[in-house]
């Protein structure tokens, strides 16, 4: 079933975020929290440093009416500028690789900072987008197991 959700990016304080969130919505995360320790190194990317290893990858929180509140740690090595307009984008998970392709080819069309639709190591057909309004758009569909 398609599902929207908001992504948030911290620096560096995503859990102490979510442990925030947690009690205030009474609820717990959907699935564990992923940290970037436990991704597979990416080719051409420069090695994390201890401290960044331990920040958060990902979390999924439902929060109210099935909605999910999910995060990331923005990482400084990598360039990664945290700033109001980039802390929030809306994700998108379709319920096909091909609604999924039409969504992305619309809400890129004019705009930038776009990271193309690609097969990801957590098995999902993932791409992202800053549109031509200035909206960040996620796109994540989960490919088949």
């Amino acid at each position: 079933m398609a599902n929207v959700s908001i992504y948030l990016n911290f620096q560096g304080n995503t859990a102490e975020a979510f442990d925030y969130y947690k009690t205030v919505f009474k609820t717990e995360y959907a699935g564990p929290v992923m940290y970037m320790k436990d991704t597979p190194q990416q080719p051409g990317m420069p090695a994390l440093s201890e401290k960044e290893l331990n920040m958060v990858m990902h979390v999924c929180l439902p929060i109210l009416g099935g909605f999910k509140l999910m995060a990331t740690d923005s990482l400084e090595s990598m360039g990664h500028q945290l700033k109001i307009g980039n802390n929030t984008t809306i994700n998108l998970e379709p319920d096909s690789r091909e609604e999924t392709d039409r969504l992305f080819n619309l809400l890129s069309a004019g705009g930038s900072e776009i990271f193309p639709m690609q097969d990801m190591f957590w098995g999902a057909y993932w791409g992202t987008c800053l549109d031509k309004f200035g909206v960040r758009w996620m796109f994540n569909f989960m490919n088949k197991q």
